[in-house]
């Protein structure tokens, strides 16, 4: 499970390098802290779900891929809610600044990383004993 644990926060690195990237563009283009959070999210759990699945976690064989990323996408929405809304209060609380998005982000997924993390390990992942 260490070793799991490990690969997972790697992976987050890499989402959140994902998910702020991706904010900062969508910032650029008018989308809103808001709207702009949305798309980038969606595209860190697009990048970390093929990360988890080749990396961290053992995938099910008797399971499509199609499936397996509309549940990992369901079961990082728990974890979302809680990374979106901390997100969401840092935004309207700290000082704006040009490093706003990045802080909001950051403390965000740290928020959100323990319910993924279960969420991926004892259901999208799950090993059958």
């Amino acid at each position: 499970m260490k070793r799991e644990l490990i690969r997972f926060a790697v992976a987050g690195a890499v989402g959140f390098a994902v998910d702020a990237g991706i904010l900062y563009v969508a910032l650029a283009v008018g989308a809103g802290y808001f709207y702009g959070r949305c798309a980038s999210f969606i595209s860190a759990v697009w990048v970390t779900w093929h990360i988890n699945r080749r990396f961290t976690f053992t995938p099910s064989a008797h399971r499509s891929r199609w499936k397996e990323w509309w549940q990992y996408l369901f079961a990082m929405l728990g974890g979302g809610l809680v990374n979106y809304a901390t997100y969401s209060a840092a935004i309207l609380t700290l000082p704006k600044t040009a490093m706003l998005p990045i802080y909001a982000v950051a403390i965000g997924s740290l928020a959100g990383m323990t319910v993924n993390f279960l969420s991926a390990k004892l259901w999208i992942f799950k090993q059958s004993r």
